[in-house]
């Protein structure tokens, strides 16, 4: 990028800031801006004098902004974004141009109630009963392992509470649809506390299918989650935590474009399909303190099962389709996904008020992971689940099947530390090392495996073996300058592991012209050199923060469909340099009136590539910048014992690449969510509108030229009540 531009962006940034910035220096209210006390670092810190760049909502913000699903508060946060694909188990998420691709491992760190997310289909999730979420920016490897390479989102649901608590909430929308949220707690005894809570949602859609004239997108989500809280002693805590979600939609209802921005094409495919998505865990964590420290132990074990089935290229009618025309049938297709996985980290931590504070530990996680891919021939008598087998239904008989399991243990050991070397300069260190041990059984029948002539032939059973290492240190720098100023600078890196393509698709890759993708994708790694401030300004009216950032990303992924023998595959992209800042803002302008500010900027290009016609590129998925603008403002009304509530959030997402050849760019979207509420002594009624002018966009563009529609506007209302 041209210097001239890099100027440009920066001025783009701080003139956004400036309305929140300048504004509240005549206000007169007493108000401050709510400090709030995150763990994303392994520790309680005010949010502000964290050495990081972290965006957290409360509860309370939780419930102003209606979040609900993962995306809600990622259009909230300055530099985040979220690709939303064609199945509830593949969501993308960017942070600072760390990306996210399909079959590959996370780009960040989920972390809820203290247990990792164990496999990227488990992200896009109802939330209810949340207490906090926290989003750390930059890798955070050292603190929380592999796949932090992006960052790290911290959720913390409502906790068990001394006395009895009953929530619910319901509501009606447009699709039509509707939902209930409810959430209980209290003491079964003097050391015994516990908490369930529960959601149900229920949409029959809003994009139109024209061909089935219906709609293409229904949607039915039952998630369940409860907790048990025993306090036998004063030094031991054991938490016990077991959920369940099932999810029942529809998916791959395609259309094919060259150019992301159109959006012209109705859905008319002719398998409305299926999307079921199960998933279950448990985790059992042990506090124990003592004079020295803490001692905690997190076990769990989770287990995630999707299939989809849906039309398959080029999704139209048979009689319409490019295989009918060639071939004389058309095809249409199912996923299966089974991934079990149990971890445990065992950690030892001093006290938190001691000027030198340390902790060590270690962790294990093991995984068993099945997929089976495959087309069928269509019949136009439907589409049919294929899980472990080909199918031998003569409606939808087989076509073409791959398969393959894996059998993965991973272990680190890590140790961090921070030390006061004055009452105003802090040093951080930690270091992790993770290996990663990957073994790959194709478990595709000799039948249906893809060799390709003049390439090296599959075979059924073949397993293959890879080891991937990486140390992972994290270093910073913080400077307590006065109570309203915090400067920090620091060094870290993340690490992703790599993992299995089918055997032989480099030698087809490469037939086909197309290269940096082999049988075996390689290891990310992100370096980032960091540094930011965080301020509080004119008596706590106005919160400013900012940081800047340079990456360096070895092996990035890139998603590759290969028609030649039909598989889904990651390339590496040897390196690529991401460069940006963000600037966030919040400030009372008067009372009862708040604004937030974000800008983010991110500037990537491809610095090595085996093909140097793409060198210079813009890296996939990355969005050139993000601007939030959010305004509420809450007032009692009269003296009715009551208050009313106005929220608006804009966003702008700025030009957007989704290939390495840059073959087609979106164009800057901009999208406003509108909410109003009023509150009683225990009761809310709220209305609603996300997308509120109904803009058209690809929420995707997949290699191939698939696009899938982003949502159009949704708008209901809620009624909610605590007893």
């Amino acid at each position: 990028m041209a210097r001239s531009s890099w100027r440009l962006a920066c001025l783009a940034g701080a003139s956004a800031l400036a309305l929140a910035a300048t504004a509240p220096a005549g206000a007169q209210s007493n108000q401050e801006i709510e400090e709030v006390v995150v763990t994303g670092l392994r520790r309680p810190q005010a949010q502000q004098d964290v050495p990081a760049a972290i965006m957290a909502f409360t509860a309370d913000a939780i419930e102003m902004a209606g979040i609900e699903k993962p995306a809600d508060f990622i259009d909230l946060t300055s530099n985040v974004t979220l690709v939303e694909t064609q199945n509830a188990g593949n969501a993308f998420i960017i942070i600072r141009g760390i990306t996210q691709a399909r079959n590959s491992e996370p780009s960040v760190a989920v972390i809820v109630d203290g247990v990792q997310q164990v496999n990227a289909a488990q992200f896009s999730q109802e939330l209810f009963d949340i207490d906090q979420i926290e989003v750390l920016k930059g890798p955070q490897g050292a603190l929380y392992g592999r796949n932090a390479i992006g960052g790290a989102i911290v959720i913390r649901t409502k906790q068990p509470t001394d006395t009895f608590d009953t929530r619910v909430k319901v509501g009606v929308e447009n699709g039509f649809g509707y939902s209930a949220r409810a959430g209980i707690s209290g003491p079964l005894s003097e050391k015994v506390k516990f908490r369930l809570a529960g959601s149900y949602v229920n949409n029959d859609g809003l994009i139109r299918n024209a061909y089935l004239d219906e709609k293409a997108d229904p949607y039915e989500d039952l998630s369940l989650r409860g907790t048990l809280l025993f306090q036998p002693t004063d030094n031991l805590t054991v938490d016990v935590r077991g959920s369940a979600s099932q999810l029942r939609t529809q998916a791959l209802y395609f259309n094919i474009v060259t150019d992301v921005n159109d959006t012209s094409l109705p859905v008319r495919v002719n398998n409305p399909g299926q999307n079921d998505r199960d998933m279950y865990g448990t985790s059992l964590r042990i506090a124990y303190e003592t004079d020295a420290g803490s001692l905690t132990s997190v076990t769990s074990y989770d287990m995630v099962k999707e299939v989809l089935t849906g039309d398959a290229f080029d999704f139209l009618p048979i009689q319409e389709s490019l295989f009918f025309q060639i071939l004389g049938f058309d095809l249409n297709q199912s996923q299966y996904l089974n991934v079990k996985a149990w971890s445990e980290e065992l950690r030892f931590a001093s006290p938190t008020t001691d000027r030198f504070q340390w902790s060590v530990g270690g962790y294990m996680i093991g995984t068993k992971r099945y997929i089976s891919t495959g087309n069928m021939i269509d019949r136009g008598q439907g589409v049919f689940p294929v899980y472990r087998t080909p199918s031998t239904d003569p409606r939808n008989p087989q076509f073409s099947f791959l398969a393959d399991s894996q059998d993965n243990f991973a272990w680190a050991l890590f140790a961090s530390s921070s030390y006061d070397l004055t009452e105003k300069l802090t040093a951080d260190l930690s270091l992790r090392y993770d290996k990663d041990k990957r073994e790959n059984t194709t478990l595709t029948p000799t039948a249906f495996l893809p060799n390709v002539a003049g390439f090296p032939a599959g075979r059924s059973g073949e397993v293959r073996k890879e080891t991937f290492t990486a140390w992972q240190p994290k270093f910073t720098l913080t400077y307590k300058a006065d109570e309203a100023l915090t400067l920090y600078t620091g060094y870290s890196k993340g690490f992703r592991s790599g993992g299995f393509n089918q055997t032989g698709v480099g030698a087809v890759a490469a037939s086909n012209g197309i290269l940096g993708v082999s049988d075996v994708f390689k290891a990310e790694t992100a370096s980032t050199v960091e540094a930011g401030f965080k301020s509080q300004l004119l008596d706590r009216k106005l919160r400013l923060n900012g940081s800047v950032y340079n990456t360096i990303s070895d092996n990035s992924y890139f998603f590759v469909f290969l028609a030649a023998n039909s598989t889904q595959n990651l390339g590496n992209v040897p390196e690529t340099r991401l460069r940006g800042f963000e600037l966030d803002a919040t400030a009372f302008l008067t009372t009862g009136l708040q604004v937030n500010v974000g800008y983010g900027f991110t500037d990537s290009k491809i610095k090595e590539f085996p093909d140097p016609t793409v060198l210079g590129n813009e890296a996939p998925l990355i969005s050139r910048y993000t601007l939030n603008v959010g305004a509420q403002y809450t007032t009692a009304l009269g003296d009715s014992g009551l208050s009313g509530t106005m929220r608006a959030d804009y966003r702008r997402i700025g030009r957007t690449w989704f290939d390495i050849q840059n073959s087609t760019v979106r164009d800057p979207l901009d999208i406003v969510d509108v909410r109003l509420g009023l509150e009683g002594e225990n009761w809310t009624l709220s209305a609603y509108s996300d997308n509120l002018f109904d803009k058209k966009y690809n929420a995707e563009f997949s290699p191939g030229g698939f696009v899938f529609k982003g949502r159009p506007r949704r708008y209901g209302l809620e009624y909610g009540m605590k007893f």
